[in-house]
């Protein structure tokens, strides 16, 4: 097993992590940056044979090859803590052990997927995961496709469905037209925002509606939604993206120790102080696992991480208005799409909640919590470890998400086995 060093380790290659990298390489410290996709850009500059990435995106990835003290990992993923200043790392060919001085996480987000009535069958993804799939190449030209959820991850991703050549025939935002209408007009204050929504409206676009049921015999067939008024609608589809916004992944930042926001501020996020500094001296956090924002927020938040690792807190600081501008987009964001309450009763009882394991939404209505909901009915110990299942029993009954143990994603015996994991770290 390979051990290497470096000056500064940045978990994660997507906007924050890319601009953290460039903003540290000029002080000459050996940088290390590494992401478990094949190339960088994470979830919203993803490649693929699909995906048309935009300048800043292109700029970005050919400023990286040019830095010389810029390493850069792609295919990589974090299984676990190896000691003080180390990660446990794999590849597809090896694990080793990766030491270093300062770290930064920039793990980004996951979709929030809650359950209804036919969320398993096959046709039904995440609004991203839909995305994601049509960049990698996944043909849905000719496709009729609904896509529901909130948020404007909703409108992005039925662009990139109709590029590709689908039909999208309906786009269900849950929240209710004042708050869209609210939030539009906030816009001005971010022109860029702005012309780009006004470039992904769409005369399919309905506020106030949200996903019944998905119907189908072995695969998608139609899907029931429910307006506002009341109304119930079922629209023939053949493919139905839903998601219902993002939910930051902190689960190497609560293992190395980091404190997470206050409860009250909804989705828990990895808290850091004005230089995107952890509670654990050394580490640093930045963009979507910070709170959900968007990619100018992370570029902004990356930036500052990026300089304050290398010991340049003052040229940091001169980012600090940048990150409030690009904040307050983020607080408008999160005020005017909240998920209306009456989503916590969309699954059924014999509506699957944990899909790796098949626990129905009736298992689960009695439980107290995580560790009795583990106990009883194997809630969030399949392949997914609770990332699903878990962010969706936190929004429907308020449980605490299951804290994080290593391994963080599947490993070979091998790579497990070179390791004596530190203490307290749990075992594989």
């Amino acid at each position: 097993m390979a051990a290497g060093h470096c000056d500064v380790l940045i978990i994660g290659a997507g906007p924050a992590g890319m601009a953290a990298a460039l903003a540290a390489a000029s002080s000459g410290a050996r940088i290390t940056l590494l992401d478990d996709n094949p190339a960088p850009g994470g979830q919203i500059w993803r490649d693929g044979p699909g995906a048309h990435l935009p300048p800043q995106a292109l700029r970005m990835r050919e400023a990286l090859t040019r830095c010389a003290n810029v390493r850069l990992l792609c295919g990589t993923c974090v299984v676990s803590l190896a000691g003080a200043g180390a990660l446990l790392l794999e590849d597809a060919r090896q694990g080793w052990v990766q030491h270093y001085g300062k770290l930064i996480l920039c793990t980004g987000a996951r979709e929030l997927l809650l359950p209804f009535p036919g969320w398993t069958l096959p046709g039904v993804t995440g609004a991203g995961g839909l995305q994601a799939l049509v960049k990698a190449g996944m043909p849905v030209a000719g496709e009729r496709i609904v896509i529901a959820g909130s948020g404007p991850l909703l409108l992005v991703a039925a662009a990139t469905a109709r590029q590709a050549g689908a039909n999208v025939i309906r786009i269900a935002e849950q929240a209710r037209l004042p708050a869209v209408a609210g939030f539009a007009a906030q816009l001005l204050r971010w022109p860029g925002k702005a012309r780009q929504a006004l470039g992904l409206a769409s005369v399919r676009y309905r506020t106030g509606t949200h996903v019944v049921s998905v119907q189908g015999a072995g695969r998608v067939e139609s899907v029931r939604l429910l307006h506002a008024g009341g109304r119930e609608m079922e629209i023939n589809c053949d493919r139905v993206a839903c998601g219902f916004g993002l939910v930051p992944n902190t689960e190497l930042g609560q293992l190395l120790g980091c404190a997470l926001t206050p409860a009250s501020s909804g989705a828990r996020a990895l808290a850091v102080d004005g230089l995107q500094a952890t509670s654990v001296a050394g580490i640093y956090a930045a963009g979507e696992c910070t709170g959900v924002g968007g990619s100018e927020r992370a570029l902004a938040q990356g930036r500052i991480a990026g300089l304050a690792a290398v010991e340049t807190s003052a040229a940091a600081q001169r980012h600090g208005p940048e990150r409030a501008h690009w904040q307050a987009f983020a607080d408008q964001l999160h005020r005017h799409f909240t998920l209306a309450p009456s989503l916590k009763n969309l699954a059924r009882p014999d509506t699957l909640v944990c899909r790796c394991e098949d626990v129905p939404q009736a298992a689960l209505a009695g439980c107290g919590g995580w560790t009795e909901a583990k106990l009883h009915t194997r809630c969030g110990m399949g392949a997914c470890q609770g990332r699903v299942c878990g962010a969706a029993a936190h929004f429907i009954f308020g449980w605490t998400p299951p804290v994080p143990r290593p391994p963080l994603s599947p490993a070979r015996v091998a790579t497990l086995a070179s390791i004596a994991l530190p203490p307290g770290g749990g075992s594989p």
